[in-house]
């Protein structure tokens, strides 16, 4: 039982190999043991988180509503019109991942009801991932709780050894951290083993090191809602390279490491304060003064 207990992923993949199951099932493992939560228990309560990411990409491609901000809104819907009428450049899941990504940040833009996978500044990327391959690949709900649970345990590592906080980490802990938990249970689903899942998850991470934090006027909006997009695309990217067989040099500790002490390294101002990127220059300096006075 000892070994369900695992706090790195060199443990959580010993545990896979030991007990010949996948990440998902070491994950609902670790919940028995841990919390003492019975299978049934958690399986409920992610049934619920997945009818909750369901429901924010349906609200968002029917009934957009206004954002605190009003920097974003009806985003998704005219890239899901895009799709519908052929004119995607991506085409397929990555279309859909992207537009429902997107989406969701818009619904927690407007107060309304998501789940925080890892973060709500990050709540887009998984669902947009995962509610793409269920369409396009007609995977069960049961396995889409599987995914997520797979999901779970990466989220899990990184928040343990490192952080998925913009403030402390920059963006590359919120949004990285939501691609590798994506790219992770994009794998399992496709079939990839425990070491495919976390070299998928480690080049996620990999891609969006340094990735810096820097909301418009302070807001969840921008330009947080394209990097939901960009999470959810490079998640799918590095399931299909850790699928083909190509790992990340790295393994994922070292990415966590890795991600950690960069994010320690950023200045202040590249932290969630608005006060630097993006957020800092001379528009986004405008749209926040009129919103002061609207």
């Amino acid at each position: 039982m000892k070994r369900y207990r695992f706090t790195t992923a060199a443990a959580l993949l010993e545990c896979c190999h030991s007990e010949g199951i996948p990440i998902s099932e070491a994950m609902v493992r670790r919940e028995e043991l841990i919390l003492g939560t019975p299978r049934a228990e958690s399986e409920v309560r992610m049934a619920r988180a997945w009818e909750i990411m369901k429901d924010a990409v349906a609200q968002a491609l029917s009934a957009p509503q206004q954002t605190m901000g009003g920097l974003i809104g009806g985003e998704a819907i005219r890239l899901d019109r895009m799709r519908r009428e052929g004119r995607s450049v991506c085409g397929g899941v990555v279309s859909k991942a992207i537009a429902y990504a997107m989406g969701v940040l818009e619904v927690n833009a407007s107060m309304g009801l998501i789940v925080a996978a890892p973060t709500a500044g990050s709540s887009g990327v998984l669902p947009g991932v995962l509610i793409a391959l269920q369409e396009e690949r007609g995977f069960s709900d049961q396995q889409m709780l599987k995914a997520l649970f797979n999901a779970s345990a990466v989220g899990y590592l990184i928040a343990h050894n490192a952080t998925v906080s913009g403030a402390e980490g920059g963006c590359q802990a919120e949004v990285g951290a939501a691609s590798a938990m994506a790219a992770s249970a994009a794998a399992e689903l496709l079939g990839g083993s425990a070491e495919v899942c976390l070299s998928a998850a480690g080049s996620a991470l990999a891609n969006v090191l340094g990735l810096v934090c820097d909301p418009i006027a302070g807001l969840v909006e921008a330009p947080c809602q394209k990097r939901n997009a960009m999470g959810a695309s490079n998640a799918l990217i590095c399931a299909e390279i850790a699928l083909s067989g190509t790992p990340c040099l790295l393994p994922l500790d070292e990415m966590i490491a890795a991600m950690y002490a960069v994010g320690r390294s950023l200045p202040c101002e590249l932290r969630e304060t608005a006060l630097g990127g993006v957020a800092a220059q001379p528009t986004a300096c405008s749209l926040c003064h009129r919103m002061q006075d609207e």
